[in-house]
């Protein structure tokens, strides 16, 4: 027993003070992006930077990466964490995942005015429309979109773009009838871009759900993901989450 708890904490301590993890990050406001000063700031990347000081963890960030591309990063083990991500079936397979650090809603947003005109009551409803609603690659939203994706009859009703402002361009232009989005990350932009009253929430439930960091499965510390929840569990306990997350939501407010 006592031979198992020194190699443990042998591994441990190669953890700490070995190579440092990589972690990808997206342009994705108000949770990740650079300043004025090129910092990466945002609330995931305080929490994420909490967590990671609190755990005893090194990480480098790799440049931008756009979400598809670091989810298939992750899977393959050229990057080893995530941080903002929800926990899927399918993302289980090749990633473990955290405890959750903060939670998220996903809503459907159109052009102001519109919203009454639009007389959607599930995603089910979309099939026998006429809209068509944008979304961004590699993003989950819940069990029932993933479910109804797989058929033609509601793909067509849908619109796979890269980022929050392709969907805006093509929201604008008329292209689209609306887009899926975090509030939080439409109300930043809409303050960034100065684009008030261009935008109204839809009734349409999407989902919400719990968000976590993610380590790929291939990452040669595959007892980082212990180090994290019990970090988590820290800055849960001594209110320095809390903290986190209520300062960026008084700057989004």
């Amino acid at each position: 027993m006592h031979k198992k708890l020194v190699i443990l904490l042998i591994f441990f301590s190669l953890v700490s003070h070995g190579d440092p993890l990589s972690s990808g990050w997206e342009l994705w406001y108000p949770y990740q992006y650079r300043n004025a000063q090129q910092e990466l700031v945002g609330l995931d990347f305080d929490v994420f930077n909490a967590v990671i000081q609190q755990a005893k963890l090194d990480v480098n960030y790799t440049e931008e990466l756009p979400w598809k591309r670091h989810i298939s990063y992750i899977k393959s083990g050229e990057v080893d964490l995530a941080m903002g991500a929800s926990m899927t079936d399918e993302r289980r397979k090749f990633a473990y995942f955290s405890l959750p650090y903060r939670s998220e809603t996903v809503n459907l947003f159109v052009r102001k005015g519109m919203a009454k005109k639009m007389p959607l009551h599930s995603l089910r409803d979309l099939i026998d429309s006429s809209y068509l609603i944008g979304v961004e690659g590699g993003y989950y939203y819940g069990k029932q979109y993933q479910e109804l994706i797989n058929h033609r009859a509601f793909q067509s009703h849908i619109s796979e773009v890269l980022d929050l402002e392709q969907n805006v361009t093509l929201l604008l232009k008329g292209h689209i009838d609306g887009f899926f989005v975090d509030p939080a990350t439409l109300n930043a932009f809409v303050k960034k871009y100065n684009m008030q009253d261009e935008f109204e929430l839809h009734s349409l439930p999407i989902y919400s759900a719990k968000i976590h960091i993610m380590l790929s499965k291939k990452s040669p510390f595959p007892g980082v993901i212990g180090q994290l929840n019990q970090a988590i569990l820290t800055l849960q306990e001594n209110g320095e989450l809390e903290t986190i997350i209520q300062h960026w939501t008084d700057l989004q407010n």
